[in-house]
């Protein structure tokens, strides 16, 4: 027993099994399941991210780079699907990870769920504030901008994205059945307002718009040509979270096994055609390069500035909207929409840090259900405080590209889940069985490692820096309270080797990411590389001494 003992399968589908008082009640099916999946894809990739990955990266080539995006997501999707009717337990990749690769591996991947779910709903929080600013504009009304932009923007805080993440976590909170039914009203009107975009917006696609496809590289990495292109791909891959997010409800679905594959593949398959189609109006309505005019918050809220240009274009170049009421109407089902896509998150994210609480490797107070409601209330009030401090004071292109990175690497580990599983439980029952293994698993680890490469490197600064903290609280607390360790003492001096190796690497990493960072942007980036150097220095210089001095000995 030990950092990579690996959680029993029966233990895991005893939990699936479990019904009394602390436990999380089943109320989804199918047709449950691909909503909730939809209410989490379609929003922030769609509405707001896109913008920005076609004004800085990829241009109209947007389309193809939600193709390429969808492809990662479909290889992952099918092991998730299989991992999903395998294993029906809240956790996700977390609880899969634990069943194929060990605890260690399962804490390492539960700790990025956060930068998935959490920093994710930060994401789409401050991407809602933006839409806000636009509808109150459209009745000459505003808050001051110093309450609706981050202090990296000029302001103060953004309270607008405070106020819907407290508001969804109070749903939460309430129940997951109440929560599906709020969704699923939602998902319904969000798929008519892009249907309707789609329908009107078509006749004002200007051709000029999508030419050149793809622009010339601007001679810097990663802005246009080929390299814009995969860039983009991996910033909208966090549009699609949605699916494995379906995943995480598992335990709170009435029959797992079939509904499971049902809510994954068919909520990825449903959005990916929306995207694409979507993407197509949006960047030919509008030249791409619009959407990075204007302030921090209008960024965000790039639907607003394609819906302001679908009217009759004057000699001068300027256009009147013929549409001016389907601005407002589209704005207010895009706040709505944007809602359940906080809510889909926020619960994928509470059920994730339930699990690992009901494992021992954080406190108990996550894995805390309500006797009335039966759901973890107090994760969620965590998770309440946590993401409004994201969504009040990051920026939302950092955290949306946090989410990206944190999002593709979890995939991989799905993938590499499902070979491990195939290699040492071929006979275990599968209701949905991943074609093509290994090559699909293969596909999914190779796609998402590539999209990986192409992020900016203070995405991957900001990686190597969360992996490390979560590093630290597994040495000091999880190692020393995990439910599967029962020779304490042994555990804890494998995780003074095991951990102390782990920080080493990852420290001597984030300077290298650092330094390489520091001397691409010119120096421009000077407050994250000084703290990346003390940051891995500390790291360094404890870790070094708990290996060399303490190694064999409980810490």
């Amino acid at each position: 027993m030990g950092l990579f003992t690996r959680k029993p399968l029966n233990e895991l589908l005893r939990e699936a099994n479990e019904s009394g008082e602390h436990t999380l009640k089943k109320t989804l099916g199918p047709w449950g399941l691909i909503a909730l999946g939809m209410g989490a894809i379609i929003g922030a990739g769609l509405f707001s991210i896109t913008g920005m990955a076609a004004a800085n990266y990829a241009g109209p080539s947007i389309m193809v780079s939600f193709l390429i995006a969808a492809l990662g997501c479909a290889f992952a999707g099918l092991c998730y699907a299989e991992f999903a009717s395998m294993i029906p337990v809240a956790g996700s990749a977390y609880t899969y990870s634990y069943a194929t690769m060990g605890e260690f591996i399962a804490w390492i991947i539960g700790w990025d769920l956060v930068l998935e779910y959490a920093v994710g709903s930060a994401t789409v929080a401050s991407s809602w504030a933006g839409y806000l600013n636009a509808l109150l504009s459209n009745f000459n009304m505003s808050l001051p901008p110093e309450l609706m932009t981050t202090p990296f923007d000029g302001g103060w805080f953004n309270l607008p994205a405070v106020f819907i993440v407290v508001l969804m976590s109070l749903v939460l909170i309430k129940g997951t059945s109440e929560s599906a039914f709020v969704n699923a009203i939602i998902v319904l009107l969000k798929v008519a307002i892009v249907l309707v975009f789609i329908i009107v917006g078509f006749k004002y696609v200007r051709t000029e718009n999508h030419i050149p496809f793809v622009p010339d590289n601007t001679g810097t990495f990663g802005e246009f040509g080929f390299s814009g292109m995969i860039r983009a791909a991996a910033v909208v891959f966090f549009a699609y979270i949605g699916f494995d997010a379906v995943s995480t409800a598992a335990q709170e679905t009435k029959n797992p096994k079939k509904a499971m594959p049902i809510g994954i593949m068919g909520s990825l398959i449903i959005c990916t055609v929306l995207y694409v189609i979507f993407a197509y109006v949006m960047t030919g309505v509008v030249n791409y390069k619009e959407f990075a005019a204007g302030d921090a918050s209008s960024h965000l809220a790039p639907v607003a500035i394609a819906i302001q240009n679908m009217g009759t274009m004057a000699a001068d170049g300027t256009v009147t909207p013929e549409y001016p009421w389907l601005n407002t109407s589209i704005i207010i089902a895009i706040l709505l929409g944007y809602a359940s896509v906080i809510l889909v998150l926020l619960l994928g994210q509470s059920r994730v840090f339930y699990s690992m609480s009901k494992d021992g490797l954080l406190p108990r107070v996550f894995s805390s259900v309500h006797p009335k409601f039966k759901t973890p209330y107090k994760a969620n009030l965590f998770f309440l405080l946590f993401v409004s401090v994201f969504a009040a004071f990051i920026p939302g292109r950092v955290v949306g590209e946090m989410t990206s990175i944190g999002t593709l690497f979890a995939f991989i580990l799905v993938c590499v889940g499902v070979l491990v599983m195939r290699k040492k439980m071929p006979d275990a029952p599968r209701a949905f069985k991943t074609p093509l293994v290994p090559l699909v698993p293969i596909l999914g680890i190779l796609t998402c490692f590539f999209m990986m490469a192409f992020l900016p490197l203070d995405t991957w600064v900001r990686l190597v820096v969360w992996m490390l903290i979560g590093l630290d609280v597994y040495f000091f607390y999880g190692a020393k309270h995990s439910l599967l360790s029962e020779d304490k003492i042994t555990t804890a001096m494998q995780a003074n080797k095991v951990v102390s190796i782990s920080v080493l690497i990852l420290s001597v990493v984030l300077i290298l990411i650092a330094i390489l960072h520091h001397i691409n942007t010119e120096g421009r980036d000077a407050i994250l590389y000084y703290f990346s150097l003390i940051f891995a220095a500390i790291h360094i210089g404890y870790f070094a001494y708990i290996y060399f001095m303490k190694k064999n000995k409980a810490v």
